[in-house]
């Protein structure tokens, strides 16, 4: 009888979840950011949560965990129950965390469930409006000879701004004072009120800032020209031969996120990727969504662990790491 009954509470609780799985989302869900609002991050990730939100039929709120190079909002998630009312978006930081710190309370690839690939954004390399150099090439002199000097704005260890700069000083061979904050959009902010000299920020944050004269531009970190900067030639071309970073961002689940969930929220962001307005903001802004066939599981995860193995090395290399 025990048995029976055993067996019977079982299939009630399959049957639980199974209802659950079909009527979710039944209350809203949270997107975390793991940066300051006001970043490129945060911007590519309210631009999909308005979409996703109609088409889900309930809204999906953005909350910013900004801290410790992103680990601190992953950690979050990935604590967070499988329920598919926290999602993650994140963007190249959650490849380069599993090199850049000895300690984190999570694995970048176990503990998530990937959900797709979102959007591949070029970056920019700029500097305060008043900054003395002309172009790339005055500006590599200028470093140069004031190293001291000069100080290079990022948005926290392990960030895409981060990562930029420890390429361009490894081209230099140069060591730079960094000045860290916790998002790019509080390091832009100091960097138009003049109390930084320069950094590499996603075109989402500097593409209105570079066109309205409010920041000096020397470069993109793209082999090609982005078409909504067509006066701004690549850093490639222009003295750092090879320099290249492309910041890629994919949406995450945590782990455990149960499949027929993961399928909706996979949905979700495909429909959002097809969205005109969509497009035109991120083409003002100098990005594209990524391709349908990049906007699954499969191909974040791909991408994901490729990415670690190619960005751990230079990590390594530099030796640069946190506790």
């Amino acid at each position: 009888m025990t048995s029976r009954y055993a067996k019977l509470w079982a299939a009630s609780a399959l049957a639980a979840i199974g209802i659950a799985q079909a009527a979710y989302p039944e209350k809203t869900i949270t997107m975390v950011i793991p940066f300051a609002a006001g970043g490129p991050t945060d911007t590519v990730g309210r631009l999909f949560a308005q979409s996703m939100s109609n088409t889900l039929k309930q809204q999906v709120i953005v909350e910013n965990v900004g801290g410790a190079g992103g680990t601190l909002g992953a950690a979050r998630v990935a604590r967070s129950a499988p329920d598919g009312y926290t999602i993650f978006l994140h963007h190249i930081g959650q490849s380069t965390a599993p090199a850049l710190y000895r300690k984190l309370s999570y694995d970048a690839v176990t503990d998530f469930e990937p959900i797709g690939l979102v959007a591949d954004v070029p970056m920019t390399f700029v500097a305060r409006k008043d900054f003395p150099a002309k172009d790339l090439k005055e500006l590599l002199a200028y470093v140069k000879a004031n190293k001291d000097k000069v100080t290079y704005a990022n948005a926290g260890l392990g960030s895409a701004s981060h990562l930029c700069g420890l390429l361009f000083m490894s081209a230099l061979q140069t060591d730079l004072t960094t000045v860290p904050y916790k998002g790019t959009g509080p390091a832009m902010n100091d960097l138009l009120g003049g109390q930084v000299d320069f950094m590499c920020d996603q075109t989402t944050n500097t593409t209105g800032q570079i066109k309205g004269g409010k920041i000096k531009a020397y470069g993109v970190t793209t082999k090609t020209k982005v078409e909504s900067l067509p006066n701004l030639p690549t850093l490639d071309s222009s003295g750092l031969p090879g320099f290249e970073v492309v910041v890629w961002h994919g949406l995450y689940a945590p782990k455990g996120t149960p499949k027929p969930i993961v399928d909706k929220l996979v949905q979700a962001l495909q429909i959002a990727g097809r969205d005109a307005t969509i497009k035109q903001r991120l083409d003002d802004l100098g990005t594209d969504p990524a391709a349908q066939n990049r906007m699954t599981p499969e191909a974040l995860r791909s991408h994901l662990k490729a990415e670690i193995d190619k960005w751990g090395p230079v990590i390594k290399k530099a030796g640069v790491y946190a506790d």
